[in-house]
């Protein structure tokens, strides 16, 4: 029985066909392989799975992303052929169809589960009853989108925590000049600015939620006020 040794992921080396260690060593690629970029899962499994490979990842900021997988040229090529024959069959292509639409109704009952606990964590007075309905509409419809990384897509804290950070996220793009602010590059600066900025968009909403009237010129209601009529 073959067996296939799990090796840690690789870092892009300092040439096409090298990658680095965590430690900082530098490895040729084994002859006769070639890169398998990332976009298609199901082959990237299957190479994994098939025997050896090197997965190589790039950190950018804090986040990794993949940047595809090393594998002989022999097996990949094989892989893609049957992956491809097996996606040209007509029960295939009605398997994907189901999957699409599980998919799709999935994500169309997380937007609403979301929606309405934007609209709770919100709990504006009743006479802003439409402002709290358009704001949980403009959050959710901005932070739950499949792979757009934000918090509302987290799993790991609950959904009254994933609205309550999604819409401090919304105000403080939407509603402050904090994507026009030069922020000193000093470790724990940009931190503390967003801090600020949540306080003044806490306190915003606290308006709303006391039932107060609001200036016209309350970046809030500037946002979501009626487009003007226009004079036929």
């Amino acid at each position: 029985m073959r067996v296939t040794m799990t090796l840690p992921p690789f870092f892009p080396g300092p040439h096409p066909d090298t990658v680095r260690t965590s430690s900082g060593r530098v490895l040729d690629v084994p002859p006769g392989w070639i890169l398998v970029p990332p976009g298609d899962p199901g082959l990237t499994r299957r190479v994994k799975a098939a025997g050896d490979h090197w997965l190589v990842q790039e950190k950018v900021g804090r986040k990794l992303f993949s940047r595809g997988v090393w594998a002989a040229r022999e097996t990949v090529e094989r892989l893609r052929n049957d992956l491809a024959a097996e996606r040209s069959t007509a029960t295939y292509a009605r398997r994907r169809e189901t999957d699409t639409k599980r998919r799709e109704a999935k994500q169309a009952d997380y937007v609403e589960d979301f929606a309405t606990a934007v609209v709770r964590f919100l709990a504006f007075h009743a006479r802003h009853a439409g402002i709290a309905e358009q704001l949980a509409r403009a959050v959710a419809a901005h932070a739950t989108p499949v792979g757009s990384g934000t918090v509302a897509r987290t799993q790991r804290i609950p959904i009254e925590r994933r609205a309550e950070a999604a819409v401090i996220a919304w105000l403080r793009h939407q509603t402050t000049g904090y994507d026009s602010m030069k922020i000193a590059r000093v470790k724990g600066k940009r931190r503390e600015v967003r801090r600020m900025l949540a306080e003044r968009s806490r306190e915003l909403l606290g308006a709303y939620r006391r039932g107060e009237s609001v200036a016209a010129t309350c970046p809030l209601a500037q946002t979501f006020a009626p487009a003007p009529t226009k004079r036929g």
